[in-house]
């Protein structure tokens, strides 16, 4: 036993390794280009004892992600495990296979499917089912299909799918970077994995739109034999997001509402926030209508749970966690305490501290504690002086001021950290780094300090954060290899594309500037107006009564190509084309490579 963790407990080893029918040799995917972009085998050195560079249960954890292969879950149900983040299911059916979550990539979801094919025979896919909204869930899709197969998803499972991947995403896509640390190399001193997974792949992401919508709870579907049943989910995990049960193989889906870990209620990467309260209730719900109908419990990540009894516990746990994270902030926000102080405050009963599904390996107490504070009461801790600080830049140009100079805050942060107080040396740091980005000893020492918080860190996705920021501090921002929208700009309706345009509107640039654009889709048989004025890019369907600048007659994949930079060939247009030239230079183009832990 350590920290009340008992380490010889090898249940979920025997349940990682159950099933086991063979593993992918090599583990590596590549692209058609030769781009690897996916090496199982490069986290092998997980097999050794835990160095002391990694936090003894973090490397357990890594361990049990590492496991790779194809795994018989029950009669008929298979999972492939350890070929991307996620686990991608296979339910055999009378003439074919429903494929469950097919990957991040179509690289890997193609390797993975090649692999049961391999075991199982080549049975043809008859339906795919997304669980939730998250690219990892999905984007494999066309790895598995050419998508005329009934694809079954939530409901609102597209609008969430482009809101959360291409609306925000180079920013989440930077940020996802530090969090699933893609620029680390794999090893002791570096990329160990983050307690869902080990990595994301680097492959094609995909997306074929959703053609049979889950819109209640207790909805049953029957395809190719396989009969399920369905409970929605919205606001849990992912906005829109179902379990299911597959009541004559007595086997529950649980999506990725319930893992071998303590979730996120904010992802670090950026996300709405997720709702902890209805998260617990959901739980509840699916103990009660799940109860007795199933002898195994699997996920989108890990390795199932068998037997009545401990799928009700592991259930029972997972839901006590979100709601005691929920009800005890609130609790303690109601006694004036704020986000910052309630993470320091609160602890976890000691049942749920002990199981080794609660523990902080993706989500954390502290920052999610954080994330419910803030769904709760903002950003804002209602301290006048917290309402109109100085920006980071400014805010440590004065610090260093105080402080007498970098080289004072140098030695200040130094004698923390040989107190042992690395927290706070690393706050200190970052104000001499933003005060002087071409101090070397500061990007330096903050780097030292960041490695150090990394090796204790028993969550893998905070571990990620500390020691990409030492290498950034050390060889500059690298481009994350992963762009989350590009695959989906296909599936994307008109409407949201056009959202993409307005949130790239440089406003002030174009605050002079009145354009109005009619825009009719030859093979959508809709029609659309986008007028530019006071720097707002605003759209109506249906055109409306008026003079347009410009009138386009085009198909969605035309619009595409404008976009892409590939002009008007072929595009049928009246009025005066310099409009459209003068919109697309008033967009900005996206930073995929922004500063963050630098100016």
């Amino acid at each position: 036993m350590s920290n009340g963790l008992d380490f010889g407990d090898r249940t979920d080893f025997d349940n990682a390794d159950r099933g086991f029918v063979s593993a992918l040799t090599p583990g590596v995917v590549t692209a058609s280009d030769g781009r690897v972009v996916w090496d199982a085998d490069s986290w092998s050195f997980l097999a050794a004892d835990c160095p002391d560079t990694v936090n003894p249960s973090l490397w357990r954890q890594s361990r049990l992600c590492a496991r790779q292969g194809l795994y018989e879950v029950a009669e008929g149900i298979y999972q492939v495990r350890g070929l991307d983040i996620s686990n991608m299911t296979i339910i055999e059916g009378d003439t074919g296979v429903i494929v469950i979550d097919p990957l991040l990539s179509v690289e890997t979801a193609a390797a993975a499917f090649g692999l049961y094919r391999a075991q199982r025979g080549d049975r043809p896919v008859t339906a795919v089912i997304y669980s939730h909204s998250h690219a990892d869930h999905f984007g494999g899709v066309a790895g598995v299909t050419d998508g005329n197969v009934p694809i079954l998803a939530p409901v609102g499972f597209m609008e969430h799918a482009v809101a959360e991947n291409v609306y925000a995403g180079t920013a989440m896509t930077r940020r996802a970077g530090f969090m699933y640390g893609v620029t680390l190399p794999t090893g002791p001193a570096g990329q160990v994995g983050f307690g869902l997974g080990l990595a994301s792949s680097t492959g094609t992401v995909s997306l074929f739109p959703a053609t049979v919508h889950i819109t209640r709870t207790g909805q049953e579907e029957t395809i190719d034999g396989v009969r399920m049943v369905f409970q929605l989910t919205p606001g849990t995990e992912a906005p829109a997001e179902m379990n299911f049960l597959f009541p004559d193989r007595r086997a529950l889906c649980m999506a990725e509402n319930a893992t071998h870990n303590m979730h996120n209620v904010l992802t670090l990467r950026g996300a709405l926030v997720r709702d902890a309260r209805i998260w617990s209730r959901y739980l509840t719900e699916a103990i009660t209508m799940f109860d007795g109908r199933a002898d195994v419990l699997f996920a989108s990540h890990h390795w199932p749970t068998w037997g009545h009894d401990n799928m009700m516990r592991f259930l029972s746990e997972q839901r006590d966690l979100y709601a005691y994270l929920h009800d005890q902030t609130l609790r303690l926000a109601n006694q004036g305490h704020t986000g910052s102080e309630i993470a320091e405050m609160i602890q976890l009963p000691p049942a749920l501290g002990a199981a080794w599904h609660a523990r902080g390996y993706y989500g954390s107490v502290s920052h999610n504690v954080k994330a419910i504070y803030q769904r709760y009461l903002g950003w804002f801790d209602g301290n006048p002086a917290s309402l109109w600080q100085h920006p980071p830049v400014e805010t440590a140009k004065r610090y260093v001021d105080c402080f007498g100079g970098v080289e004072a805050i140098l030695t200040k942060a130094s004698d923390y950290l040989a107190a042992g107080d690395p927290r706070f040396a690393a706050q200190l740091l970052q104000h001499a780094v933003f005060a002087d980005p071409r101090h070397g000893d500061a990007k330096e020492l903050l780097a030292q300090v960041y490695e150090r918080l990394a090796y204790a860190s028993e969550n893998g996705v905070w571990r990620n954060f500390y020691l990409t920021g030492a290498q950034e501090l050390r060889y500059g921002p690298t481009i994350t290899p992963v762009d989350l929208g590009a695959g989906m700009a296909a599936v994307l309706s008109v409407e949201q594309i056009f959202d993409t345009l307005a949130i790239r509107v440089d406003a002030p640039k174009a605050w002079h500037d009145t354009i109005v654009i009619d825009w009719t889709f030859t093979d959508l048989g809709e029609s659309y107006r986008t007028t530019l004025r006071n720097g707002v890019l605003l759209q109506q369907q249906n055109v409306p009564a008026g003079q347009p600048d410009l009138s386009l007659f085009l198909t969605k994949r035309d619009l595409l190509g404008v976009l892409a930079g590939h002009g008007l060939g072929g595009i049928a247009y009246d009025g005066e084309i310099d409009a459209l030239r003068r919109l697309l230079g008033h967009l900005d183009a996206p930073d995929p490579s922004f500063a963050i832990v630098t100016p």
